[in-house]
């Protein structure tokens, strides 16, 4: 690979103990690592090789195809570099240290596509937590909603837009994270464009919108709250420089999270900031800067009032809710002409107000569409954690069913024991989604947007090893 001389000489200029083995691996290839989701009761296999900042998360020895893997498509694991695993370590770190008596925390991923941070930040974050996961890009943000909905928490919002427009909710969230658009030379192994974009104009123009970034949710921020500030680049203009303008603008303290702990992981260059930053060549995992700050004061979030906890939903929507869903009593059960929402009441009035001030592409879990004169369980839904278990009829598959379903294609075998109606078709015991069974056949629910484009030909002609187990 041919870098950038003046990339070359930045890093020299890090020290050789530094510099040396991140620039001899940048011309070797990336590892591959995944996380078991334990929102779904999962884990690593025994004997996985297991990434050192995250129980849930393991190298595989190569990459397979995992568009092919069933578990993969009901969001039983997810693909995440494991550098990026780490913020599983530091949630639970902070929710320890500073909210361990927080009712209802609110957590803010602001740059959040595509996901992989904000779902190992729901794995660590209480229960009872609201995530709001943001994303300007458009395409990018449906992607982010579509990882979050594999995920299957039912307590997240997707927002689209400026994360700069939560400014206007101040001292609302207990916790934001700003994984902060940069000039990626982290990635620089893994994608040709980073390198070929790189310069050091790129560089100030990145900080310039990372400062903005951080001043405007610097609002948002409750006194006493922590902003985890990272990027995958290693400059240190947009890393340590950006930290200690934090600290000096708003009187911010770093938080020392002891993440050089972990073999590899080094601290900040020149700074006497908290700072950890990882790197090829010396952990196994993609170049990740990380550190967090305190705000000053001490106070919880703002509380909202409204009346949004308060509705009272049409019959059919709440018996709807209470054969459907696991502990109902949670939910606010907000009901559209055609859709039933279910949001945590212990959020809903604060998401109420918020949908004023930002542009939400989901709240909650949407559990059903008016169709006809009869609701229609959502895919998101199937793949809920708060779907009620054995509250609808299931079809199980085999490893070519399953991959046939996922492609869009009616199921033409159903046993006759299954009831008629709505129906999840499984795998390894576990739905895939939603078919409508009207006798001889099942007519396939799978959402077209998600349909699988693989040709059945290239398919292995047997199940993929599992890669991960039940809890």
């Amino acid at each position: 690979m041919a870098l950038p001389a003046q990339f070359v000489d930045m890093l020299r200029g890090f020290g050789p103990a530094y510099s040396a083995p991140l620039l001899a691996a940048l011309d070797t290839a990336p590892s591959v690592s995944v996380r078991a989701n334990t929102l779904k009761g999962l884990q690593a296999k025994d004997k996985a090789d297991p990434v050192p900042w995250c129980e849930a998360g393991f190298y595989l020895s190569s990459r397979p195809l995992f568009a092919a893997d069933p578990a993969w498509h009901q969001g039983l694991y997810y693909v995440q570099d494991a550098s990026s695993m780490v913020y599983d370590t530091i949630v639970r770190t902070l929710v320890a240290r500073y909210f361990a008596d927080t009712s209802s925390l609110r957590y803010l991923d602001a740059c959040a596509a595509p996901g992989g941070k904000s779902i190992a930040a729901l794995e660590a974050l209480p229960s009872d937590a609201l995530l709001v996961a943001n994303e300007y890009d458009g395409h990018r943000a449906n992607i982010l909603l579509e990882n979050l909905t594999k995920a299957g928490a039912p307590n997240v919002a997707v927002s689209r837009g400026d994360a700069c427009a939560y400014r206007r909710l101040p001292e609302a969230f207990d916790i934001i994270a700003v994984d902060a658009p940069c000039s990626g030379e982290g990635m620089m192994r893994k994608e040709a464009e980073a390198v070929a974009q790189w310069s050091p104009s790129l560089i100030e123009q990145c900080a310039a919108t990372q400062r903005h970034i951080v001043e405007s949710l610097w609002e948002a921020l409750r006194p006493g709250g922590v902003l985890i500030y990272s990027t995958c680049t290693f400059n240190r203009t947009e890393n340590e420089l950006m930290v200690s303008h934090i600290a000096d603008t708003f009187g911010a303290k770093s938080i020392e999270l002891g993440l050089d702990r972990f073999a590899g992981v080094f601290g900040g260059i020149d700074t006497p900031h908290h700072c950890y930053r990882f790197a090829p060549g010396h952990v196994r995992g993609e170049g990740l800067f990380v550190s967090a700050l305190r705000k000053p004061g001490n106070s919880t979030h703002r509380e909202v009032r409204g009346s949004a906890a308060r509705q009272k939903p049409k019959p059919e929507a709440k018996a709807f809710a209470e054969r459907h869903i696991s502990q109902p009593e949670a939910y606010t059960i907000q009901v559209s002409d055609d859709s039933i929402r279910l949001v945590p009441t212990a959020h809903a009035a604060f998401l109420q107000e918020a949908s004023t001030k930002v542009r939400f592409l989901n709240c909650g879990l949407c559990a059903a569409t008016l169709k006809g004169r009869e609701y229609a369980p959502t895919h998101a839904l199937a793949l809920s954690t708060a779907l009620a278990p054995g509250s609808f009829g299931n079809i199980a598959t085999d490893y070519h069913g399953a991959m046939s379903y996922l492609r869009g294609e009616s199921l033409s075998e159903v046993p006759t024991e299954v009831s008629k109606g709505y129906v999840l078709a499984c795998y390894g015991g576990r739905p895939l989604g939603f078919v409508k069974n009207i006798g001889r056949r099942a007519n396939n629910l799978y959402p077209d947007a998600l349909r699988l484009r693989l040709d059945a030909r290239t398919l292995p002609a047997e199940a993929p090893t599992p890669l991960i187990a039940n809890l």
